[in-house]
């Protein structure tokens, strides 16, 4: 995986460089780092590594909180510099169908991680490896992360970035996302308190 693209987006938050990695420049789905930061900084900065939610962050789905993470990190981030690693592993890494297929499941009765295991993949598929290799080609050496999530906690740690802070990223409960909170929170040890 390397940088294949880099460009500027005006975004309601602010000018953002965007960089595409990928495999080749045929990449359909690269993963993408958006960065507002001054060229020098490498130490400190904070982070967000986002998985892609394509219900929640396109559409505003408010069955979790994926994309309501998303619009506060780039507040936070367009006030205090940082960077967002969005990667493409959209429904915790089985992709869209099956993560469609996992709300059926989930409308009749089950859990989220139910539904996954029901489906044959394990509760959460993602790698954050991808994210720390951005990271790294970007020259960063220590950050800040904003995340809720032990596993990308203990990805950090096992890396050779510094973890210096956990920024908790908490997002209010609603109606329709309560029990996926609860489950991320009981099931998956996800910080939400």
């Amino acid at each position: 995986m390397k940088a294949l693209s880099r460009s500027v987006i005006p975004t309601k938050w602010g000018r953002f460089e965007i960089v595409a990695y990928g495999t080749d420049l045929n990449d359909p789905m690269p993963h993408l780092a958006l960065i507002q930061l001054p060229e020098d900084q490498t130490e400190n900065v904070l982070v967000r590594i986002h998985s892609e939610c394509m219900t929640g962050d396109l559409f505003g789905s408010s069955r979790c909180e994926c994309g309501s993470q998303l619009r506060r990190s780039f507040e936070q981030i367009a006030e205090k510099g940082g960077i967002i690693v969005y990667l493409r592993q959209e429904g915790r890494g089985i992709g869209l169908i099956e993560k469609l297929r996992a709300y059926e499941l989930q409308d009749a009765g089950l859990n989220t991680v139910e539904a996954n295991m029901e489906l044959g993949h394990a509760p959460d598929e993602r790698s954050f490896d991808l994210g720390i290799k951005i990271l790294e080609d970007l020259g960063i050496t220590s950050i800040r992360l904003l995340t809720n999530n032990p596993d990308k906690i203990k990805a950090i740690e096992d890396s050779s970035i510094e973890l210096k802070e956990r920024i908790p990223l908490i997002i209010e409960t609603t109606k329709d996302n309560q029990e996926y909170m609860e489950t991320k929170k009981n099931l998956l040890g996800h910080m939400l308190d």
